[in-house]
């Protein structure tokens, strides 16, 4: 049986889509150029705690923003509610996140650029440091992990296949982060452990 045949995995009481193992993808910022700050119809999404850290590091930041990008957060804060019901940071002009800044024919995030600088705490939130896993809270309070396909990720898709790494294995910082070194731990026996099943 391969590891697609599974229908669902769980680690801790966190589920997990077997996608996040077998798939491979590694960001490739040459060839996307940072698309996914500036592609899609809404806001990445963020936490009550997260829209205060970004508050906080505001005034750090704003003069890496463009106008339209402070207009907008001069209008309607950080973050807003999308159709969905979900809190994600504002966007500017339907689609760039208001934190997209420009340099060298790239995109970047003026937050994670900051505090690569050492100029604030907060990275940026954690829904963009885990893609392309997205995570949601379901009704009883569990989170569930999925692998989303994106056409403008598919330079980070073949990087990824050529160096053989696995998603999970992409984003080890950022799930630990977020769910800690132990759980970490045990995913990658998951992940053993549903490869041997699979040989």
């Amino acid at each position: 049986m391969a590891i697609s045949d599974f229908h669902i995995l769980q680690v801790g009481d966190v589920l997990l889509s077997p996608d996040i193992i077998t798939e491979c993808f590694c960001c490739d910022l040459d060839a996307c150029k940072g698309a996914c700050c500036v592609e899609g119809d809404a806001g990445a999404p963020v936490t009550p705690g997260e829209i205060t850290a970004i508050e906080r590091a505001l005034d750090t930041v704003w003069g890496d923003l463009p106008a339209s990008a402070q207009a907008v957060i001069d209008r309607q804060g950080v973050a807003y509610t999308d159709e969905e019901g979900d809190l994600v940071t504002s966007i500017v002009g339907g689609k760039d996140c208001v934190f997209a800044c420009h340099e060298n024919g790239c995109c970047l995030c003026a937050l994670e650029k900051a505090h690569r600088a050492g100029r604030t705490d907060f990275c940026k939130p954690i829904s963009c440091a885990l893609y392309p896993i997205r995570a949601k809270v379901l009704g009883n309070g569990t989170v569930a992990l999925n692998y989303n396909r994106w056409s403008v990720c598919k330079a980070a898709v073949a990087k990824g296949r050529k160096l053989g790494l696995p998603v999970y294995r992409f984003l080890r910082g950022p799930l630990t982060r977020r769910f800690g070194e132990q759980w970490y731990a045990e995913l990658e026996k998951t992940a053993e452990l549903a490869s041997r099943q699979g040989e």
